[in-house]
């Protein structure tokens, strides 16, 4: 009862009174017209977005301000579903980094309608798009990734966990303001790599929150992709999976075992652990530290979401991935896009930003995060217990946050199985395996990075899909 009396403070009167004011509209059925649209912002409706195919679903883009004072905004794009919007769920996902643009990952490399155009000129259809199966709503958070800001520069200097949670917590309140027929439809959230710290977190203030009738949001549960969970347990699993992936040598192995203490939570507590834990960062600089067994973009001064800068300073052509066709230079043409003046207009992106300044990581951001929770799992266990549908999926090709450091995280929460461990399939193939736990599913995707749905997008939508029926997934051909 502490933590929510201390978020109830942090929110304020002014988002109670904001809610208590504003009609509260429930979730109905319309006609699907794109001549009239009823309770909808048009104001962030986007209409002449460059290079966009045809479409017959609309999208929006714009800000929330979450905190007046500091004149503090989120950046959002919401994706009404491809058909019958009106009778299905919304779903918010987040990327993670800390740090890491949602837009520029989940939204047009990973799970939206369309993906950026090699050359940075456009947009292609995605036809695993997951709007096919809800309503999606990608955000930029906390201030300072992608288009969202702080006019007040000290924010970014007390960036968080905690204040993360707060500042989406506030802006899906005043999102449901400007959407009201979302307020009442079944919520989910969804997201990958850090973002396993930010949806458990976000998923808990929720449900902590829900206790006042006129905060109630209807969280269903989380989904999360190759989530850091668990800070000791996800060390060991990349320590082990490196090891086991022949990346590094047994003797570095066996260094790292004898002498680092994880649960300590600092790796370079002991010059022989520092050592052996630089030289398996080191090894991973040579290759895609998020996808074991593709090619690196042999053309590009970016880096990917994590926790390590690897710059790739080559002249030479890229070399494509093999695996789901997958472009190791995305980040690239997302940047490329994303700075175009006309794409910002289209998008309704603040005036008071530069030019050529979205970039689809925030290191500065990332080295200088103030608060991360060393393990996620007692937030698991309260809302196992509070019967959210949780589901945890792993690309088992990602070296960053493997599928060792899941099933170690997963494994402290010694949940009773209740469907055994066998494998899944797609389209007549093994897409991976499966586990069902009281309270809890676990599968993996077989040959997939740690981006799932770009390596794999058919079988992503396949598992989306039965998430949200909370179904089992097919395990039989």
């Amino acid at each position: 009862m502490g933590f929510v009396l201390k978020v109830m403070g942090f929110l304020g009167w002014a988002l109670l009174s904001l809610i208590a004011i504003v009609p509260v509209v429930a979730a109905r059925h319309r006609p699907w017209s794109h001549s009239k649209k009823v309770n909808i912002s048009e104001e962030d409706l986007v209409t002449e977005l460059a290079g966009q195919p045809k479409v017959e679903f609309s999208h929006y883009a714009g800000y929330v301000t979450v905190n007046e004072k500091h004149g503090r905004a989120l950046f959002y794009w919401f994706y009404e579903a491809s058909s019958h919007p009106e009778e299905k769920p919304l779903v918010l996902w987040l990327n993670g980094g800390p740090g890491c643009s949602s837009v520029g990952y989940g939204a047009t490399q990973e799970i939206g309608p369309f993906t950026v155009d090699t050359d940075g000129s456009g947009l292609k259809l995605n036809p695993y798009s997951w709007n096919r199966e809800a309503n999606m709503l990608f955000l930029e958070s906390p201030a300072g990734v992608g288009f969202s800001y702080s006019n007040t520069t000290t924010d970014y200097d007390t960036l968080g966990d905690s204040v993360t949670a707060k500042d989406t917590y506030i802006f899906l309140h005043k999102w449901f303001n400007k959407f009201p027929t979302y307020r009442h439809r079944s919520f989910y959230i969804a997201g990958e790599s850090y973002a396993g710290k930010y949806v458990p977190e976000l998923a808990e203030l929720i449900y902590d929150m829900n206790k006042h009738p006129s905060l109630h949001i209807n969280l269903k549960g989380f989904l999360l992709g190759n989530p850091e969970t668990s800070d000791a347990d996800d060390w060991r699993g990349m320590v082990d999976y490196a090891w086991s992936h022949a990346v590094i040598s047994d003797e570095t192995h066996k260094i790292i075992k004898e002498s680092c203490n994880f649960d300590k939570g600092d790796p370079w507590s002991n010059d022989s652990c520092s050592q052996a834990v630089d030289e398996l960062l080191n090894q991973y600089k040579e290759i895609d530290i998020y996808s074991l067994y593709t090619s690196v973009c042999t053309n590009s001064t970016s880096s990917n979401d994590g926790s390590m800068q690897v710059m790739y300073n080559s002249k030479s052509k890229m070399m494509p991935r093999i695996m789901g066709g997958y472009d190791p230079c995305l980040d690239d043409y997302a940047k490329t896009f994303y700075n175009r003046p006309d794409v910002q207009k289209a998008l309704h992106v603040s005036d008071d930003l530069h030019l050529k300044n979205w970039s689809i990581c925030n290191y500065k951001i990332f080295r200088e995060w103030s608060e991360s929770r060393p393990s996620i799992v007692p937030i698991y266990k309260k809302l196992i217990a509070a019967g959210l549908r949780i589901w945890v999926y792993s690309g088992d090709t990602d070296g960053r946050v493997p599928v060792l450091s899941t099933r170690y995280s997963l494994g402290a929460l010694e949940l009773p199985i209740t469907r055994a461990w066998r494998p899944w399939y797609h389209q007549k193939q093994v897409g991976g395996w499966f586990q069902e736990y009281e309270g809890l599913t676990f599968a993996t995707f077989r040959g997939a990075g740690h981006a799932v749905p770009t390596f794999k997008p058919s079988e992503s939508l396949a598992l989306f899909a039965s998430f949200l029926a909370g179904e089992s997934m097919p395990s039989e051909r």
